[in-house]
C-alpha cells in the first residue's frame, strides 16, 4: 500500500496548533497532505476516522526494556525485550520510546549503543531510541564516553535508577553533555537519604513496619540537578517528579531561566501511598507513591506547564519477582498499554487539560526535549500517527497486554479513550 487517507477525524497537531476536522494523506511512508474532508483526492486505502482523533504518534522518553546490550542465548527469562516492549508501545499508541540504560550489563559504551540500535532497527512496531549511561557501569565513579555514545546514536544520557552522587563526576558529565548538546535525564534521589526505603516515609510505613523513603531524598537531588543545569548550561530533564516540593523546585528553576524540563508518570498522577496498605507489590515503585497532597501538586504542575511531558517509566518484572514480600520485591510497574486512558481519566475528564494540551505533553514536548524527529503532523515528515477513539469505554486487562509483564497497577479500571490504530512510517502496526 503506497497511499492511505485517514478521513474525517479530529486532527490535533500541537506543533502547528491545528485542531480541526480534516483528512490526512500518507504516501510512501510520509505525510503528503492535510486538508478539508474530501479534498485530498484518491488513495490506495481510505480509513473512516469520524469521531476519532488523528494525532502525531505518541513518544515516551522513559521506558525500561530488559534486553541487555549484548547477544544472549535465550531471552525467555527476561520480563521484556526490545521486540515485546515495542509491541506494547504500539498497542498503547506510542510510535517512539526511549530505552533506559540500566540493563545488565548497562549501556555504557559506544559498542553497547551500536548493538542496541542494530537490535532496535529490526523492530518495526515502534522506533526505539537508546539512552546511554552517564558513568561506567552506572557506578557513579567514572564518566562514560558520552561523545562516542552520542556518535553511535544515543539520544540522551542517564544513570536512571541511580543519581551520580560524586559532585566532581556529576559536574564533569554535565559539562560534557552540554558540550555535545545532549540532554541528561536525571533520576533525582539522594541515595543516603533513601537508603533501605521501601515505601513513602509516613504513617503507613510505620504501621507496616517498613523503612520509608522520605520526600527530602527527591527534593535535595532535584535542587542539586536544577542548580547544576543553571551553572553548566546542560539541558537537564527531571524524571518522575513525585513530591510537592519537587514540583516547586522545578517551577522556581524554570522561572530563573535554568534549562530544566520535567515529567510525571501515570501512577504519580492517579495513585497514592495508601494503595500499599494491603502490601500488594504491584504498587511498589521508585520514587514511591506519595500522598494525595503530592498528587494534587503534580496535577497542578502538569496543568501550569511546570511539568512538560508525561512518561510511563514502564518497568516490567516477572510474576515471580513481584510475588516476593513487599520489602524484597523489585520496584516498578508497567504502563505503556494503560497510560493514555489513565491520562484521560486524571487530566482530560477532570478538566485540567484539553485534548490538544494533553497531546502536546505526549508528542511535541518529548520530541523537543530529546531533539528527535517526530511529534508533529508536518507535510514531508515520517507518517508516525496515532488514531484514538476518545469515547471508547473499556476495562484495563493486563492479561491481554502485548507486554510480557503483567505488573500493572490499573488492572480492572473502567476507563475511556482507546488507541484504535498506530502507524509507524506509514505502516499500520496496530
Amino acid at each position: 500500500m503506497k497511499s492511505l487517507i485517514l478521513a474525517g477525524g479530529r486532527l490535533i497537531d500541537p506543533a502547528s496548533q491545528r485542531d480541526e476536522v480534516a483528512d490526512l494523506k500518507i504516501e510512501n511512508g510520509r505525510i503528503h497532505a492535510v486538508g478539508r474532508p474530501g479534498s485530498l483526492g484518491r488513495a490506495d486505502r481510505s480509513v473512516d476516522c469520524a469521531g476519532r482523533i488523528i494525532a502525531p504518534g505518541l513518544i515516551d522518553l522513559h521506558v525500561h526494556l530488559r534486553e541487555p546490550p549484548q547477544p544472549i542465548a535465550d531471552d525467555a527469562s527476561l520480563p521484556e525485550t526490545i521486540a515485546t516492549g515495542a509491541a506494547a508501545a504500539a498497542a498503547g499508541g506510542f510510535t517512539a520510546i526511549c530505552a533506559m540504560p540500566n540493563t545488565q550489563p548497562p549501556i555504557d559504551s559506544a559498542e553497547a549503543v551500536a548493538y542496541y540500535r542494530r537490535r532496535a532497527e529490526k523492530v518495526s512496531l515502534a522506533r526505539v531510541h537508546v539512552v546511554g549511561c552517564l558513568t561506567r557501569s552506572r557506578a557513579g565513579r567514572t564518566p562514560a564516553d558520552l561523545a562516542a555514545m552520542r556518535k553511535a546514536g544515543a539520544v540522551a544520557f542517564s544513570d536512571d535508577g541511580s543519581d551520580v552522587a560524586d559532585a566532581a563526576v556529576f559536574e564533569a558529565v554535565l559539562g560534557e553533555a552540554a558540550r555535545i548538546g545532549a540532554p541528561v535525564l536525571c533520576h533525582c534521589e539522594d541515595a543516603a537519604l533513601a537508603a533501605g526505603g521501601v515505601i513513602n516515609d509516613g504513617p503507613l510505613a510505620t504501621a507496616l513496619g517498613l523503612p520509608g523513603i522520605p520526600r527530602e531524598a527527591e527534593e535535595v537531588a532535584v535542587k542539586r540537578a536544577c542548580d547544576a543545569a543553571a551553572r553548566t548550561g546542560c539541558r537537564i530533564h527531571i524524571c518522575h517528579v513525585s513530591t510537592e516540593g519537587g514540583v516547586e523546585i522545578v517551577r522556581r528553576a524554570k522561572a530563573a531561566g535554568a534549562p530544566v524540563t520535567a515529567e510525571a508518570t501515570p501512577h504519580h498522577l492517579a495513585l497514592v501511598v495508601e494503595e500499599l496498605a494491603s502490601r500488594n507489590t504491584v504498587f511498589k515503585v521508585n520514587p514511591p507513591l506519595r500522598t494525595g497532597h503530592d498528587v494534587d501538586a503534580i496535577l497542578g504542575g502538569v496543568r501550569d506547564g511546570t511539568i512538560d511531558c508525561l512518561a510511563t517509566d514502564h518497568a516490567p518484572h516477572t510474576a515471580a519477582a513481584k510475588a516476593r514480600r513487599l520489602a524484597e520485591a523489585p520496584f516498578g510497574m508497567i504502563g505503556l498499554e494503560s497510560a493514555l486512558p489513565v491520562y484521560v481519566k486524571s487530566l482530560v475528564e477532570t478538566g485540567l487539560l484539553s485534548w490538544p494540551q494533553l497531546l502536546a505533553k505526549l508528542t511535541l514536548n518529548p520530541a523537543r526535549i530529546l531533539g528527535i524527529e517526530g511529534g508533529a503532523l508536518a507535510v514531508g515528515a515520517p507518517a508516525d500517527v496515532t488514531v484514538i477513539d476518545p469515547e471508547a469505554a473499556w476495562t484495563i486487562e493486563p492479561a491481554r497486554f502485548a507486554s510480557r509483564a503483567r505488573n500493572c497497577p490499573f488492572a480492572g479500571w473502567q476507563v475511556r479513550g482507546r488507541v484504535v490504530m498506530t502507524l509507524v512510517g506509514g505502516q499500520i502496526v496496530i
